[in-house]
């Protein structure tokens, strides 16, 4: 007689699943917004104190506690330290803005056809040049500065605007360099092709046809060439020895001539630094789009 074997059901394994609660998405905002504020004070802090500053008498700047809103506000201190050197500043800001400006057109138009060239143009160690000039961001700039003062000093060109301006004309920021060349390599050949096609030369592609693809990146580049030029505080201070020559940067340096009672005027220095950071913070907001577009795209394009 067969016998029936009967199978036993599988019984599933009990295991033990942790049981994850949900997560609080308002909470996390909450943090993340908690995280940022704490940021922002600690860049803001800072501008504040200059700003406080600036606006306290001098017989109240060494109190404690200290006053950090000042009572009274001495809007003077701003219309005093204008003229408190013996060249208005009128004349240190005519100075700032001369070699700024120029450094920063100079700059913004060589590297860009420097840029250009490696990207879209094949010659003989074009890839060993550009590692090359990469390599050059690995120096310190105190490196050069010995250097760079014997060339002028040797040139004759000391206490002159020429070491602050004229080495934008060769392309002396290869970050703004590696950034252009990765939007250059963004934009398709076959443009350049067509323009070639319609009769346009190699200049006109470039200036009529590449430089307004690449606006984002041009405006990011001005920013950081604004900055770096108006607040250029060593280059000033090797190579000019006129007062009447002086940025801003380095003219806030002799407001320690003007001393009252053995006490620096650190209200009037603070009231000058006020009035040199107010273009760039206005500069940031106005291109503060296509600003953070360059950085961002320019870094992972290419």
């Amino acid at each position: 007689m067969a016998t029936q074997t009967r199978e036993m059901p599988i019984q599933p394994v009990a295991t033990s699943v942790p049981i994850v609660p949900p997560r609080n998405p308002i909470l996390g905002r909450i943090a993340v917004y908690l995280l940022i504020l704490f940021g922002a004070a600690l860049v803001l802090i800072p501008f504040a104190w200059m700003l406080s500053t600036s606006l306290t008498l001098t017989s109240r700047l060494f109190v404690y506690p200290p006053d950090l809103i000042p009572d009274p506000v001495a809007w003077e201190n701003y219309t005093e330290a204008w003229t408190a050197l013996p060249v208005s500043f009128t004349r240190f800001a005519a100075n700032t803005i001369f070699i700024t400006v120029l450094a920063m057109t100079a700059e913004i138009f060589s590297v860009s056809i420097v840029a250009y060239g490696f990207a879209r143009y094949q010659f003989p160690g074009r890839d060993g040049l550009f590692i090359l000039l990469l390599g050059s961001m690995m120096l310190p700039g105190v490196v050069l500065q010995v250097p760079g003062f014997l060339i002028w000093r040797q040139l004759n060109l000391l206490d002159t605007y020429d070491p602050l301006t004229v080495g934008a004309w060769f392309a002396w920021g290869p970050s703004y360099v590696f950034l252009l060349r990765q939007f250059f390599l963004s934009i398709p050949v076959d443009i350049d092709e067509a323009a070639r096609l319609d009769g346009a030369n190699a200049f006109q592609i470039y200036y009529r046809i590449m430089l307004p693809l690449i606006k984002p990146a041009l405006l990011a580049i001005s920013v950081l060439s604004f900055v770096g030029n108006w607040n250029n505080f060593s280059g000033a201070l090797i190579y000019l020895n006129s007062l009447e020559k002086f940025p801003i940067v380095l003219a806030l340096k002799f407001f320690e001539r003007t001393l009252s009672n053995n006490v620096p005027p650190f209200n009037y220095m603070m009231a000058m630094a006020t009035i040199m950071t107010i273009p760039m913070i206005i500069l940031y907001f106005v291109a503060q789009r296509y600003f953070i577009e360059g950085i961002t795209v320019g870094g992972v394009k290419g």
